[in-house]
């Protein structure tokens, strides 16, 4: 009887389990990592803030890493994005150079700006192959790391001959968003003189691939 009984359990707890999963309702399944390293530069994180007199855009095509999940659920995502800090440009050179200094991100001392993804939360399934969640993670800014939640849509698309254009292997589009606040980082919100916005926001637009060149 007590055999019974645990065995009902562990197929209770399992099913439990099973019925709070959510994840990509594609052709492949189990465990795959994906690769956003881009040589085509189309990949993009930016940023955007106000100054008094005008507002300013950053961007960079420098991004690169990994993200690794169960297909079936996607609370197991975990990885690493990043972004080479003197890659980022806002169309004026003379701000690029302030950009770079030690007043701001100190491009020098810190070449890259990182995202470390912990957890997963409030998933929304939007169709078999796009989701909607809440991306935890560490972020780190000029050598300082804060934990930030990132709004995020994943969408997943099987290899096809109209994905191949882009890149071989089944491929995943993230776009996310998330605010960052200057001060926490030691950063000056001042560029050339004027003053900048607090915080600021942040967007990554990718696709990575599954299946190495």
């Amino acid at each position: 009887m007590k055999k019974i009984l645990s065995s009902v359990s562990i197929l209770i707890i399992f099913l439990t389990t099973l019925s709070f999963a959510q994840g990509f309702k594609v052709k492949a399944s189990g465990e795959q990592t994906f690769n956003f390293t881009d040589k085509g530069g189309r990949n993009q994180a930016s940023f955007y803030s106000t100054t008094p007199l005008e507002d300013i855009r950053g961007l960079s095509n420098d991004v690169k890493g990994t993200a690794t999940f169960n297909i079936s659920d996607i609370k197991t995502l975990k990885g690493k994005i990043s972004v080479s800090t003197a890659s980022i440009k806002t169309a004026i050179d003379l701000r690029d150079e302030h950009l770079r200094s030690d007043d701001w991100l100190d491009a020098e001392k810190f070449p890259e700006i990182t995202f470390s993804i912990k957890s997963v939360k409030d998933v929304k399934q939007i169709s078999d192959n796009q989701l909607q969640v809440k991306i935890v993670g560490d972020f780190t800014l000029k050598g300082v790391t804060k934990e930030i939640t990132a709004d995020a849509t994943l969408t997943y698309l099987d290899e096809s001959e109209q994905t191949k254009m882009r890149a071989p292997g089944d491929l995943l589009g993230v776009k996310a968003t998330f605010n960052v606040r200057l001060s926490d980082y030691g950063v000056k919100n001042k560029v050339v003189g004027q003053k900048v916005a607090e915080i600021v926001e942040v967007s990554v637009n990718m696709v990575g691939s599954n299946k190495t060149n």
